[in-house]
């Protein structure tokens, strides 16, 4: 799958290497060595991925993550050399899709890119049924509009909450693992653990539940995992 690419890399001999990594693999590469060129770029739509380095002048990748999500679900993969865990967990609940730390793999990378241009393709061309708007009590999920609501009132999220959430109201009362929660979020880095899942489930638990530590929707299910509580079915 060929793609428009931005690649946003302050250091040039790392952003030529990643083009010609890219490139290669027939993608159409852009690079841009500063923050507020790579939310540029991104703004002008016609972008289908983002190569994200996090240490960059102007605006610093995490600020352009931010500032990003607020207005576009462009995937975005965020480079770094920052491996403790707060930051990559930080990273991730800002929007980010995948995280790499440096030094990484040329070739991981192209792997990474791939799998994140595969997972937004069939994302793009998935037919939902008519019945396909997910309600599961105060939640009603629409994958096709990607849009959520709880108690009537608009639900912003980031793509990774939105993955997990429709995942759960999907299949209503089922219990899910945080390795499977995983599974259907971003690319998994070796420095991922479950509590990428924990913060994504907290995060949301501010955003749908009336008492966020008094959760009645988003359940944990101690030892195991979350899931979405079932509506009770009323007596015929």
């Amino acid at each position: 799958m060929c793609a428009h690419v931005v690649v946003a890399e302050d250091d040039p001999k790392q952003a030529d290497l990643v083009r010609r990594y890219l490139e290669r693999e027939g993608h159409q590469v852009v690079v841009v060595h500063d923050g507020r060129a790579a939310l540029r770029e991104a703004r002008l739509g016609t972008a289908q991925l983002l190569v994200l380095d996090v240490m960059m002048p102007e605006l610093d990748g995490l600020d352009v993550c931010r500032a990003l999500r607020a207005e576009s679900a462009l995937p975005v993969l965020m480079l770094t050399a920052r491996t403790a865990e707060d930051d990559l967990l930080l990273g991730l609940d800002l929007g980010a899709d995948d995280y790499l730390t440096k030094p990484y793999s040329p070739r991981e990378l192209v792997a990474r890119v791939r799998a994140l241009l595969r997972r937004g393709s069939a994302a793009a061309i998935r037919e939902a049924p008519a019945t396909g708007v997910l309600s599961v009590g105060p939640l009603t999920v629409d994958p096709l509009r990607h849009e959520i609501t709880a108690h009537g009132r608009p639900v912003d999220c980031t793509p990774a909450e939105f993955r997990l959430l429709e995942v759960l109201a999907g299949r209503p009362g089922r219990v899910f693992t945080r390795a499977q929660l995983l599974e259907h979020l971003n690319g998994i880095d070796r420095y991922t653990t479950a509590r990428t899942v924990d913060t994504h489930v907290m995060n949301l638990r501010r955003k749908i539940e009336p008492q966020p530590r008094r959760p009645t929707t988003l359940l944990t299910v101690y030892g195991i995992g979350y899931k979405i509580a079932e509506v009770p079915r009323l007596a015929p």
